[in-house]
């Protein structure tokens, strides 16, 4: 097991006008992180990927997803038969995607990589392109979590207002109520436009990416053919097309309401931080370990059916901190991330149950939606200390932090 614990002079993403942002230099806690976690895997004999829990849970969420869809398409005769086997099929395939794709699409599914590329195609059957998504989630989230205009996960388009460096329209107001069921909408985004918009212009938020090419163009095209056909196409050989569309829209709708839900309830709560870079010089005041873990925040740790179907992701922070270590070895990880926090005097974030994560999701909801304090503006730092401030050795890129 080998861990890169290079630290790369500034992140790789440039930013708005091209400046690229920078973090903090590390003051030792990022080393200690990954020094004990180290132990922890060689203490075990565990392997941070290739878990055989993994390949079992990879065997039930298909088939669960597999025999949803059939009986949904060729079992299903009456309204109340649709209506459960549309519910369990919206479940299952978002246990696909926080199960199977997301560990594979961050290479901690296996450490093979045509093994997570396969796996990390799922993400291409459900609809969405993996290719863009490792450049948005992996590269834009991951690197800048919780900074607006970088991190594109926060930003819901004018609609929603989930940074306090966004700005304030007057229907944010009650954005708290009808946020919610607007998350519903991300599927259908995914489905019909984003992929296609981003390819486009070669942009996600502020980061040119390159177009796809090759295979990965042909797994992009393929991927939309696949979704197409078994969503819409194979049902309407069986059923009208006025009962398919409805049945495809009710779908995506609980799928969106159940992906967007579980991402918001890590970032955009009360509990974490939403740094801004400092005048001038573009760059963050904490290191990108610290940066991570408070701007993330776990919830219901001790919820052992919630942790195996959200694929760990109720472990956030541990995620954040090691996106490449498959997610069945999140719970014992985060015993260790929260002592040395405590070590070194780190705000580590839990929320106990998810009832109280969603309390906390919908605060933060009201409270962006309230206007703004007017503050006075804070004068730009002298020529002089920006210039030394140039010369300060930066901190680490978080993402390309590897196990």
């Amino acid at each position: 097991m080998h861990v890169n614990t290079q630290e790369r002079p500034e992140t790789a993403i440039p930013v708005g006008d091209g400046v690229r942002l920078k973090f903090a230099g590390d003051s030792g806690f990022h080393s200690e992180i990954k020094r004990r976690v180290v132990a922890y895997f060689q203490q075990t004999g565990l392997s941070p990927r290739d878990s055989p829990r993994m390949y079992r849970k990879t065997a039930v969420l298909l088939v669960w997803f597999v025999a949803s869809y059939a009986c949904l398409v060729f079992a299903a005769t009456t309204w109340w038969q649709g209506a459960l086997f549309s519910v369990s099929l919206a479940l299952a395939t978002a246990g696909v995607g926080f199960g199977i794709q997301h560990d594979a699409n961050h290479g901690a599914y296996s450490s093979r990589g045509a093994v997570n590329r396969l796996w990390g195609m799922t993400l291409d059957m459900l609809g969405a392109s993996s290719y863009l998504w490792r450049f948005k989630h992996n590269l834009s989230h991951h690197t800048y979590t919780n900074v607006a205009g970088a991190d594109d996960d926060i930003d819901i388009g004018p609609l929603g207002r989930l940074s306090p460096a966004q700005p304030h329209r007057s229907l944010h107001r009650l954005q708290q109520f009808y946020l919610w069921p607007l998350y519903g909408l991300l599927l259908h985004k995914w489905h019909f436009v984003y992929d296609f918009r981003n390819v486009a212009r070669a942009r996600i938020a502020q980061h040119p990416f390159p177009r796809p090419r090759g295979w990965s163009l042909v797994e992009l095209i393929g991927g939309k053919v696949l979704f197409f056909g078994w969503a819409l196409v194979v049902p309407v050989l069986f059923h009208p097309w006025w009962v398919v569309v409805p049945y495809y829209a009710g779908i995506a709708f609980v799928i969106g309401v159940v992906l967007s839900v579980v991402f918001q309830l890590a970032h955009c709560v009360e509990e974490a931080d939403f740094p801004e870079p400092s005048y001038g010089t573009r760059r963050l005041p904490e290191g990108w370990a610290v940066h991570q873990v408070q701007t993330t925040v776990d919830f219901a740790r001790t919820n052992r059916f919630l942790t195996w179907y959200l694929g760990g992701l109720n472990f956030q922070i541990e995620h954040h901190l090691f996106p490449r270590i498959c997610h069945v070895h999140y719970p014992r990880i985060a015993d260790i991330v929260q002592a040395v926090s405590a070590d070194f005097g780190v705000r580590y974030t839990i929320h106990k149950g998810l009832f109280s994560a969603l309390s906390s999701h919908w605060r933060w909801l009201r409270r962006m939606g309230r206007p703004p304090v007017t503050r006075p503006p804070t004068p730009p730092p002298k020529t002089a200390e920006i210039a030394t401030r140039r010369r300060t050795p930066p901190g680490p890129v978080g993402y390309m932090t590897r196990m």
